[in-house]
């Protein structure tokens, strides 16, 4: 038995809630679980995993936790932006292409963010964002032809076909299962990028900032 350590409190400091735990079993890993008598919380003395003892911030909470303005913080995100250079490509891979949709500054105002993964790394090997248009999706093309790719796998958008050798391009039904996941687990990260948010990004600049540190940091 011991006192009751409540998950509120545990993100805020040791302020336990004063109730009394017993023993409930045990985790998947084996390890003890107490449950306390008084608000019914289950917990564990030890956790290996703190991601409770961490939380995401924004831009402007982060510049109120360094104590500097959210444009000196913009700035200084453009800054390491440019220390961060992009990885090799390696030659006869399989890539998956792939957009998705976001907006700048209002719903009305779409744009597109095009990048090549990985197949067998999962590394984002090129991106770019701008209008769902072939000079948009040219840029990240270049990194198939570059590469010498043996497969490149893309959804049926139409102008695929005129930008991908027909040799190499493939559009097969679960093709693009592997960069269809990723894109939901970018717009689970980068709230900006959520359907339905109250985030999202007010200058292309930064957005592009944002994926490269996200991407290749």
């Amino acid at each position: 038995m011991g006192q009751c350590l409540n998950l509120y409190d545990r993100k805020n400091g040791n302020k336990y809630c004063g109730g009394t735990c017993v023993k409930d079993g045990t985790q998947s890993n084996g390890r003890q679980r107490y449950q306390c008598k008084s608000c019914h919380r289950k917990q564990q003395t030890l956790y290996s995993y703190d991601a409770y003892q961490k939380r995401g911030s924004g831009i402007r909470s982060t510049a109120r936790i360094l104590n500097i303005s959210p444009t000196t913080l913009l700035s200084r995100i453009v800054q390491i932006v440019h220390t961060i250079s992009r990885p090799t490509v390696i030659t006869q891979s399989t890539y998956k292409v792939d957009e998705i949709k976001s907006f700048i500054r209002r719903k009305s105002e779409h744009i597109w963010i095009a990048y090549v993964l990985d197949r067998k790394s999962k590394q984002v090997v090129s991106y770019n964002i701008g209008p769902r248009t072939n000079a948009t999706l040219n840029v990240v093309l270049k990194t198939l032809h570059l590469s010498d790719t043996k497969r490149g796998h893309t959804d049926r958008l139409k102008n695929y076909r005129s930008l991908i050798v027909t040799k190499i391009h493939r559009t097969s039904l679960y093709g693009t299962n592997h960069i269809e996941q990723h894109n939901l687990t970018i717009r689970t990260h980068l709230k900006r990028l959520a359907r339905k948010t109250i985030y999202f990004s007010r200058n292309a600049v930064i957005l592009s900032a944002i994926l490269k540190i996200y991407f290749w940091r």
